[in-house]
């Protein structure tokens, strides 16, 4: 399926059943959830009404997942998201949501590429390709979380690299991860 910055739009007929628009034919909740992890941005439409029932829909996507027992929102989240509704608080809230969210996206994108550019005079460093195979393994672990999404591509101008006091700072990091992982 091609990626476009327009979001797919899906149909839901008078029987509830919904329409792919781009595919012409049916889908699930849990094809639309698929759509979504994959980076696509979703429209759901009411054919009759008009009606906007996205926000309807991805609720219900999450609602199915944490009764399935994949527990990613814990229970105190919960029981706060319900209190914002009844709150001052409520106004803060969806702010502060998008913003938590986007900070999580914006380190998932920065960890991605800082474990890709691991390479260099670490490479030669005892331990490195252990530590190396231990980060791949929790990155593949992290990606197989329910609801995690591949972080967007998004390059920001990073500094020129390659001082001698920022690789000494490294390579101390680097000794000390060592260190915390023979102990382990």
């Amino acid at each position: 399926m091609a990626e476009t910055d327009k979001p797919l739009l899906i149909k839901r007929y008078a029987s509830r059943r919904l329409y792919n628009t781009e595919t012409s034919d049916y889908v699930t909740l849990e094809d639309i959830a698929g759509f979504i992890r994959a980076g696509r941005e979703v429209q759901i439409i009411d054919l009759k009404s008009g009606d906007d029932l996205t926000r309807q829909y991805l609720l219900q996507i999450i609602a199915e997942h944490e009764s399935k027992g994949d527990n990613v929102l814990p229970l105190a989240v919960l029981t706060d998201l319900v209190r914002s509704y009844t709150t001052e608080v409520q106004s803060v809230v969806p702010q502060f949501l998008a913003a938590s969210f986007e900070m999580l996206r914006s380190g998932q994108t920065k960890m991605m590429e800082n474990f890709s550019q691991m390479s260099g005079p670490m490479a030669g460093m005892p331990g490195f390709e252990a530590m190396r195979k231990q980060q791949e393994a929790f990155i593949k672990a992290m990606m197989a979380l329910p609801g995690w999404t591949p972080p967007a591509p998004t390059r920001e101008e990073t500094p020129e690299a390659g001082s001698a006091e920022e690789l000494a700072q490294i390579r101390k990091q680097l000794a000390d991860l060592q260190k915390k992982l023979s102990k382990l």
